[in-house]
C-alpha cells in the first residue's frame, strides 16, 4: 500500500527511527532483478549492479544472495563490495580519468578491469602484457537518455574510447598483446525506447568481430523507471526481445558463446527507496504555501541537480478529500526545493512528508553541507524493519579536522 512497506507503517518508521530518514524496500529490489533476468531468460544473462546508485552494504548482499555480480567506479567501492562478500572474479571496475595507480591495485585485487582511454589502454599493455585479461569501454556515439547530464554515449561524451577510434584500439591491442575478454558501452539513464539500446548494440557487435577472443558484451545500463503515474518505462519484455535475438545472432556469426552483461543502478534500486522528513513549518505567502521540511539538497540533491521529478505525499494524512497546493522545501541557505506546485492532503506541522523514488543516486549523493547530519538508513526485508546505517552525529562532521594553533 502507499503509506507502507511491507506492512510497516511509514508513519510508524518515522517515529521509530527518527526523520530525515531512508526506506528501503528490499521485495522491490528482488522483484526489478527477477524482472531482468525473466526478460534475457533465453540467453547467457549476468547483471553487474552499479553500485554508485546506492553502496550501502546490506543493500549489496541482497544483491549477491540474488545472483547479481557488482560494478564498481572507485577503490573505495570495491573495498565495500569486497565487504559485502563479493569476490574478486564477481567485480568490475570501470573508472573514468583515475590516475593509472587505481588501476594497478584494482588488477592486484584480481578483479576485472574495464579501460576506457587509448592511453591507458597503452600503459596497461606495457605494464601487464598478455598476463591479465581487460576489457574496453567503447562510445558508440549514441545520444539517448532522459537529461543531458546523465547521458554518457554521445560524440562529445568524456567516456569510453570512440568507436571511429577501432584501429587505434586495435593497433595498441596488437602492439603489447593485450588479453581483450570483453567489449562495453553504456549510453546513458532513463532511456525508454529499445531502438536506442538496439543502435548501440550493433556498434558494438559490429565492431566485436575484430576481436578473436572475446567473452563478454556488457551493455551496460539506463533502464527507465517510473517516477510519476503514466510515466513510460523500458519496456523490459520488448527489450529482452529485441537484444536477444541480437545477441543469438551474434553468436551465431561469432562462433562461440559470449556472455551479455547489463549494468544496471537505478533501475534496481530507485523504487525500492522511500525518503521521510517531517515538515518543520508550513508557511502561508500571498503567492505560495511552503512546506519546509527538517531536510534539503544536502539529503536528496536530485531535484536541484538533474531537475528530477520525485513524487511527494503527506504519510501521516490519508484524507484524499482535503488537498492543498504546496511548495516542498528544504532548510539549505539557498534555493532549495524538493517539488513546486504539489496537491498533498492537507499538511500540519509536524506531519511527515514522503519522497519516493530516493533509493538510487540519494543517500550516495548525500553531503553534510551547512554541517547537517547525513540521514539514518533502514531495510524492510520479510517484513521487518532493520536499521542499516546510523544517523550521524556531531562527532562525525568534525572528527576529521584539524586545530591550527592560533
Amino acid at each position: 500500500m502507499y503509506y507502507q512497506i511491507q506492512g510497516q507503517g511509514l508513519s510508524k518508521l518515522a517515529t521509530q527511527f527518527g526523520t530525515p530518514l531512508f526506506v528501503y524496500d528490499a521485495a522491490k529490489i528482488i522483484e526489478k532483478i527477477e524482472s531482468l533476468k525473466n526478460a534475457f531468460s533465453e540467453i547467457d544473462l549476468k547483471i553487474k549492479y552499479a553500485c554508485k546508485a546506492n553502496t550501502n552494504i546490506s543493500i549489496l548482499k541482497l544483491m549477491r544472495l540474488h545472483g547479481v555480480e557488482i560494478d564498481v567506479v572507485s577503490p573505495e567501492e570495491l573495498k565495500i563490495a569486497k565487504l559485502a562478500g563479493f569476490e574478486p572474479k564477481q567485480i568490475t571496475f570501470t573508472p573514468s580519468g583515475v590516475d593509472f595507480e587505481e588501476i594497478a591495485f584494482a588488477v592486484s585485487e584480481g578483479v576485472i578491469i574495464n579501460l576506457d582511454n587509448l592511453d591507458v589502454l597503452a600503459q596497461f599493455g606495457q605494464t601487464f602484457g598478455n598476463s591479465v585479461p581487460c576489457m574496453i569501454r567503447i562510445k558508440p556515439h549514441v545520444a539517448a537518455g532522459g537529461n543531458p547530464k546523465i547521458m554518457t554515449a554521445q560524440p562529445d561524451s568524456k567516456f569510453g574510447i570512440s568507436i571511429h577510434q577501432a584501429d587505434q584500439i586495435l593497433e595498441i591491442v596488437e602492439q603489447f598483446n593485450i588479453n581483450v575478454k570483453g567489449l562495453h558501452q553504456h549510453t546513458g539513464s532513463d532511456i525508454k525506447e529499445a531502438t536506442a539500446f538496439a543502435t548501440a548494440a550493433t556498434a558494438i557487435y559490429e565492431l566485436a568481430f575484430r576481436f578473436n577472443d572475446l567473452e563478454i558484451i556488457d551493455l551496460g545500463g539506463g533502464f527507465k523507471v517510473a517516477y510519476k503515474e503514466g510515466d513510460i518505462t523500458t519496456d523490459m519484455t520488448a527489450l529482452g526481445e529485441v537484444l536477444t535475438q541480437k545477441h543469438k545472432e551474434f553468436i551465431q556469426q561469432y562462433g562461440r558463446e559470449i556472455q551479455l552483461w547489463f549494468e544496471p543502478g537505478k533501475y534496481l534500486v530507485s523504487e525500492c527507496g522511500t525518503f521521510l522528513a517531517s515538515a518543520n513549518v508550513v508557511k502561508q505567502d500571498p503567492i505560495k504555501t511552503f512546506v519546509g521540511l527538517n531536510s534539503g539538497q544536502n539529503h536528496l540533491i536530485r531535484p536541484m541537480f538533474y531537475d528530477a521529478f520525485h513524487e511527494i505525499f503527506n504519510a501521516s494524512n490519508q484524507d484524499n478529500s482535503q488537498q492543498e497546493m504546496y511548495n516542498i522545501v528544504g532548510y539549505i541557505c539557498e534555493t532549495d526545493t524538493f517539488g513546486t506546485d504539489r496537491m498533498l492532503n492537507t499538511v500540519q506541522k509536524g506531519d511527515i512528508i514522503a519522497i519516493k523514488n530516493a533509493g538510487a543516486y540519494c543517500y550516495s549523493m548525500a553531503s553534510n553541507y551547512n554541517s547537517r547530519f547525513r540521514p539514518a538508513e533502514v531495510l524492510v526485508l520479510n517484513d521487518v524493519a532493520h536499521l542499516i546505517r546510523k544517523r550521524e552525529t556531531f562527532e562525525d562532521i568534525i572528527k576529521n579536522q584539524l586545530e591550527v594553533d592560533m
